[in-house]
């Protein structure tokens, strides 16, 4: 398919007009832009343009989905018809963010940190998840690894564990990088700042805990004041709340320090600050609220497994719609680094899985071939991990594919938090997503994955056939009165 200039102009009245939108740019598949009122936009007229995969609003931006190759021909086209200048992405999220409200841009900026990371987690994930078939008992030998049987792949395994858990060990200084660029400070000195916090000289700690009951955890003796000598791996809220104080105490020094001092001042004074209130104020602040998060969690899929997978398997689909679901990825990684596991990210692999099922069965329910089209390539998508052609190119605008996929998800979850499935890393949240689950676990978790590849497919078709009852009942209705 190739993109006509009718087709944009199209595009562009149904958004509103070229006054509509304040700015624009695109990413590989959609183009992004900052509108003044959404009201204006004509969707049924929007979507229906040949180009036009699906659109939906999200953190501020309004996208419209068109597809990687096209998408920047779409885009020269969009600012030749809007005589608007070609701006970056960060343009357009300032532009967006000004009508969130508080609790969107909080839910936005952790998007922002932990987005740019999805590749370094996923990628561990995969790894590790090809690490725990090669040294999972039960799996090829009933009682034991395949390692076991054939020693030479014993290195082998061990040397891809040490790749897959690189990101996972220095997973402060992933994070300082990344939040310190979002809050305006330099990228380096994040970095720095994340892997001072997991400084080999501290206490590791995953052993905090026993060191704790032996009453060996180190202090630092400062002026009559003991400070614990312990690191964050693994840890979240430390480095986020400690990459926000750096940038602010840097962008502070920069505005007031003359430019032939910075490089002696700025970044040492900043660093040596944050350095002493995160490991005497911060650190053990955010670390035991962390643990707190945790256990809430902990204590309510232990104790109520179905209330708590039929709500997060249910809504996790609502979450992604509303952004905040990006949150949940900050919970997950707190939950391995407290427990070594997570039983949340085992849901979102169903809830996944669940909304390529909808879109899937829309291909025997349509008549409209672009929309059979889309239901095929978008549940491929979404059976790798993409919702979004799925979510909001098909389900969320038939509506009821949206919710089977919804009660399919959440059946999905009852079954598998009951069996407290748990998954020892976030890897590819779709088809694939078993090799993060540990392997004593996979047979309820391919359990759980047939419930949200069958019902989410029923049910749509069901509802599908019944709702083209309805209208060829009413059609009739009308021809006899």
């Amino acid at each position: 398919m190739s993109v006509k200039r009718e087709s944009v102009e199209q595009i562009v009245r149904a958004l509103g007009g070229s006054e509509n939108i304040t700015a624009a740019t695109h990413c590989v598949t959609r183009l992004r832009l900052a509108l003044k009122d959404e009201s204006k936009v004509d969707k049924a007229t929007l979507e229906s343009v040949d180009i036009v995969k699906g659109s939906f609003m999200a953190n501020g931006q309004f996208q419209v989905v068109i597809g990687p190759g096209l998408v920047e021909k779409a885009y020269e086209y969009f600012l030749d018809l809007t005589g608007m200048e070609q701006t970056t992405k960060e343009k357009v999220k300032s532009a967006a963010e000004e009508k969130l409200n508080p609790l969107q841009r909080a839910v936005k900026t952790l998007g922002d940190i932990f987005i740019p990371l999805l590749p370094a987690i996923v990628t561990a994930g995969l790894l590790m998840g090809i690490n725990n078939i090669l040294s999972g008992k039960g799996i090829f030998y009933a009682d034991q690894a395949f390692i076991d049987v054939y020693p030479a792949w014993k290195d082998f395994a061990g040397m891809i564990n040490l790749i897959a858990n690189t990101s996972f060990t220095f997973l402060p200084g992933l994070i300082g990088w990344s939040a310190v660029k979002r809050f305006g400070g330099s990228e380096l000195l994040g970095i720095v700042l994340g892997l001072m916090l997991i400084h080999p000289d501290l206490l590791n700690a995953w052993g905090y805990g026993e060191a704790v009951a032996k009453g060996t955890v180190p202090y630092w003796n400062l002026f009559g004041l003991s400070i614990e000598k312990i690191g964050y791996q693994g840890q979240v809220l430390p480095v986020l709340v400690s990459a926000y104080v750096l940038s602010k105490i840097e962008q502070f020094l920069n505005k007031r320090v003359a430019d032939g001092f910075k490089l002696l001042v700025v970044a040492p004074v900043a660093l040596l600050v944050t350095g002493f209130l995160s490991f005497i104020v911060i650190g053990p602040l955010t670390f035991a609220i962390g643990n707190a998060i945790t256990s809430a969690f902990v204590y309510v899929f232990d104790t109520l497994p179905v209330i708590g997978g039929l709500i997060y398997g249910g809504l996790y689909a609502v979450l992604v719609v509303t952004g905040m679901h990006h949150t949940f990825l900050a919970v997950d990684l707190q939950l391995i680094a407290s427990t070594g596991t997570t039983f949340l990210w085992p849901i979102l692999a169903l809830s996944n899985i669940s909304q390529g099922s909808a879109a899937l069965a829309m291909m025997l329910i349509s008549k409209d071939e672009k929309v059979k089209g889309m239901s095929v390539t978008s549940a491929v998508s979404a059976y790798l991990g993409i919702t979004e052609p799925a979510m909001f190119g098909i389900n969320i605008r038939f509506r009821y594919p949206f919710f089977s996929a919804m009660i399919g998800s959440a059946i999905g979850a009852v079954v598998i938090t009951l069996s407290h499935v748990k998954a020892s890393s976030v890897g590819v949240g779709g088809l694939p997503g078993f090799l993060s689950i540990l392997p004593q676990q996979w047979g309820v978790f391919f359990i759980g994955m047939i419930i949200a590849l069958v019902v989410p497919f029923v049910l749509t078709y069901f509802f599908g056939k019944m709702k083209k009852q309805q209208q060829s009942s009413q059609i009739e209705t009308k021809k006899v009165s």
